[in-house]
C-alpha cells in the first residue's frame, strides 16, 4: 500500500530541520519502506515541509513509521497527513 506523508514545518523551524536532517535521512534509508522523499519548498526554495511516499502493509504501519521519524520526534511539524496514494505514472 502506498501512503503519501505530507508534513508542514512549524513557522521558523528551519534550524530544527537542519539539526535533525542527518538522523531523518538515515531513518529514511534504514527503514526500507520509503519509495520517494524530499522537502517541500517555499518560493525562495527554503525547506518548509516534507513529502514522503511510504510503501507499507497498511495505514497502521504508516503511523508507526511516522511516529519514529526523527523530525517528528524533534517537534518540527505543524501538521502531518497520511493519505493513501495510487501511482499512475
Amino acid at each position: 500500500m502506498l501512503i503519501a506523508l505530507i508534513a508542514r514545518d512549524k513557522p521558523g523551524a528551519l534550524q530544527t530541520r537542519l539539526d535533525n536532517r542527518d538522523a531523518h535521512i538515515a531513518y529514511l534509508k534504514e527503514t526500507g519502506v520509503v519509495s520517494q522523499a524530499g522537502p517541500l519548498l517555499d518560493n525562495d526554495e527554503q525547506m518548509i515541509g516534507s513529502l514522503i511516499i511510504l510503501d507499507v502493509d497498511d495505514m497502521a504501519a504508516a503511523e508507526v513509521w511516522k511516529n519514529g521519524d526523527p523530525y517528528g520526534k524533534a517537534g518540527l511539524f505543524e501538521s502531518v497527513e497520511l493519505i493513501p496514494w495510487k501511482k499512475v505514472i
